[in-house]
């Protein structure tokens, strides 16, 4: 077997190639679009560039035949933050059924980043935002991925596991149906906030979409700022979010709570557009964006996919949370009846606080991805990352 940088464009082909002949027997299995995975790797694009670096390797047997992929980075503004020691990645790692092959790859990496400097290396992560390509599914293999989430066959926890991976710490997605049921006593508490005037619940016009970002900040930056791990939001972060969501977003599914007009929770919850990105095999070409388009006009999606969720603490505990998600339901049953799942954004383990909120609107664990870590010294103690109670 010989490992081979990827530098040319057909090692390039090879490497965004491979996962079709692996999941051929994995129906379950959605092809990321193309532009997304070479957004890994341009520097002009990839803000992760500016403070780190990161390559890319291809695996093939001894007839030139691609059977491995996997990718190393780090970033020197994460490297030590919260580390015990300097901390690298891996990513988009995909290999043949074989532990030989995979701990070849593996080793590549561990190589790669010790020449960096790094003495760990965690796995399968991004370079760049932790809202994709993070985590290593491990439960859930039976429902489709979400966008820019990862999906592997479940022989690839053995490798890691058996190479010396260890969980860091896990990501939980949380699901349930739009019909689903809440907890009685949301119900009660629920129905009081619907009773007082001085509260109104609503969906965002999308004439009103220009209130969008200063709405999102006001609410996010009292209900998750300044809790250590949290930064607050600032005004062109808001602006961006927005930006990025707007070419999907649908009107139905962002609900804030107003109490005596000033927004004090919100819903924020966008199309899944995995379920339009499947048919697209993984190009978005013209053919391909008129294919979205198609799609997207039929509504072929059914599912909902969770952003964002907050309450500001003065209105925490009073059922501002049950009645938002009671209206959201009830609106999409009686008046939208398009969207029959809602998935929530993966949540850490060690966010207890988020799980609670998700448990009382009754969804429970659909997938589980585990981010695995790697100490190179195996001598040292491993930490994973606390669990906040």
């Amino acid at each position: 077997m010989l490992i081979r940088e990827v530098t040319s464009a057909k090692e390039q082909e090879e490497f965004l190639r491979l996962p079709l002949k692996l999941y051929k027997e994995f129906p379950k299995w959605i092809r990321p679009l193309d532009k997304d995975i070479e957004l890994f790797f341009d520097p002009e694009k990839n803000k992760a560039f500016r403070t780190g670096e990161c390559t890319r390797w291809v695996l093939q047997n001894e007839s030139g035949e691609t059977i491995g992929r996997v990718a190393a980075f780090y970033d020197k503004k994460h490297a030590t933050k919260g580390n015990d020691q300097p901390t690298g990645g891996i990513g988009l790692f995909e290999c043949i059924p074989s532990r030989e092959a995979a701990f070849m790859l593996f080793d590549q990496c561990k190589q790669w980043l010790q020449s960096k400097g790094m003495e760990a290396m965690d796995g399968p992560v991004n370079f760049g935002n932790r809202d994709r390509w993070w985590g290593l599914l491990t439960e859930g293999y039976d429902l489709e991925p979400n966008y820019q989430c990862n999906y592997n066959p479940p022989y690839y926890k053995d490798f890691f596991e058996a190479y010396g991976f260890q969980v860091y710490f896990y990501q939980l997605t949380f699901g349930r149906k739009i019909a689903g049921k809440l907890e009685e006593k949301m119900y009660h508490k629920a129905g009081l906030i619907a009773k007082d005037p001085d509260y109104k619940i609503d969906f965002l016009r999308k004439k009103d979409w220009h209130k969008l970002p200063f709405q999102i900040r006001t609410v996010y930056n009292q209900a998750w700022a300044n809790r250590g791990e949290i930064p607050e939001m600032t005004e062109l972060q808001a602006h961006v979010i927005v930006k990025q969501m707007k070419p999907i977003m649908d009107e139905t599914l962002i609900w804030f709570v107003y109490y005596k007009n000033e927004p004090v929770a919100f819903l924020l919850a966008l199309p899944e557009v995995n379920q339009l990105f499947k048919h697209l095999n993984g190009k978005l070409n013209l053919f391909g964006k008129l294919n979205f388009l198609w799609h997207t006009l039929l509504k072929t999606n059914n599912k909902a996919f969770g952003v964002l969720f907050g309450v500001v603490p003065a209105h925490q505990g009073k059922g501002v949370d049950g009645a938002i998600i009671e209206a959201f339901q009830q609106y999409q049953l009686k008046k939208n009846k398009h969207y029959v799942d809602f998935e929530l954004n993966w949540i850490a383990d060690f966010n207890t606080k988020m799980i609670r909120v998700c448990e009382q609107i009754n969804s429970v664990v659909v997938k589980r991805h585990a981010t695995y870590r790697k100490l190179f010294d195996e001598t040292k103690p491993f930490n994973r990352f606390p669990i906040k109670h």
